[in-house]
């Protein structure tokens, strides 16, 4: 079974799994590395490994580790779980040549179709764990009226007096999402969100909003609406796509309706805007996130499947 045969099998299976899921393999666009192809029989697996790195001191560095090494992934044939172990192995034999070991800012990552579930099991034989994933959300067209009112709730657009309460709850949902191994908290990261809220603030088209609970600001909102999301669309067949970058709200104000009230508003402000899905990242093992995205009517498109430090 050769390259293009592979492919051509590896996206019927993906369409069929799963209507939202992108025509075309959205990884390939990572920088250029080496590629592994192993065949058995009828099946046969591509893998392309990539290595991208950033600096400590942007944004980006929040949310992954400073040396990120991706396998892209194609799967063909009866035999592909067994043939996907083979693809870790080799992919293992190069990264053992180009990873310092042991080195906790290395990550190795797969990023899978969340209903691909092919090959977890050789996933976390080498050493994998479902770490997070990019969750999808249809539209869902509000009535004109809008949502109901959450009791005591009133959400609005952030002030240049909200800027230290936004970067304190941008940095506390940090440290809890650190637990998950996801995220990571450096030293340079209270500068880094301060900064990030400041270009947020006073925008004429809101995308960080306050949610006060009886008039104390518990709650945070950022949304990025197209075309600024357009970085996520490839990840989704929807042509017009929102992103929910962060919802935070106070330890104090978890289970008042905070956080519920939060995400019927950015779900307005995305169907106001005419985005045909909503994509957002959360960590699987967070036993908050996970249990209230699926109920706010969110479910996994993809799962990054990772090992940190990449060799250990």
């Amino acid at each position: 079974m050769n390259a293009e045969a592979i492919a051509t099998e590896h996206a019927a299976r993906l369409s069929a799994a799963d209507s939202l899921l992108p025509l075309s393999e959205p990884l390939d666009t990572f920088a250029e590395g080496p590629v592994f192809e192993v065949t058995k029989g009828d099946s046969g697996a591509t893998g392309r490994a990539t290595h991208t790195e950033v600096t400590p001191d942007i944004s980006y560095s929040l949310w992954r580790a400073l040396k990120e090494h991706r396998l892209s992934v194609r799967l063909a044939g009866s035999q592909s779980d067994e043939l996907l172990g083979d693809l870790l192995v080799r992919w293992d034999e190069y990264l053992t040549s180009v990873a310092a070991p042991g080195d906790w800012d290395t990550a190795a990552v797969v990023v899978r179709p969340s209903r691909d579930t092919i090959g977890s099991a050789e996933l976390l034989r080498h050493g994998f764990a479902p770490v997070r994933v990019l969750a999808v959300r249809p539209a869902d067209r509000l009535a004109a009226s809008g949502p109901p009112a959450e009791p005591g709730v009133r959400i609005r657009p952030a002030e240049a007096a909200d800027h230290d309460t936004a970067v304190r709850l941008h940095t506390e949902l940090l440290r809890y999402d650190a637990e998950f191994g996801g995220v990571s908290v450096r030293a340079s990261a209270t500068e880094i969100l301060a900064a990030e809220v400041a270009g947020q603030i006073g925008r004429g088209n809101p995308t960080l909003w306050i949610a006060e609970l009886y008039g104390r600001p518990l709650g945070l909102l950022q949304i990025q609406l197209p075309p600024e999301s357009d970085w996520v669309s490839s990840y989704t067949r929807a042509d017009r796509v929102g992103y929910l970058t962060t919802l935070s709200v106070a330890e104090q104000a978890r289970s008042s309706g905070v956080g519920s009230a939060l995400a019927t508003h950015a779900h307005q402000l995305f169907d106001e805007a005419g985005a045909e899905a909503v994509l957002l990242h959360h960590a699987l093992a967070n036993p908050r996130s996970t249990p209230f995205w699926c109920s706010q009517g969110y479910r996994p498109l993809w799962t990054y499947w990772q090992r940190r430090p990449a060799v250990r």
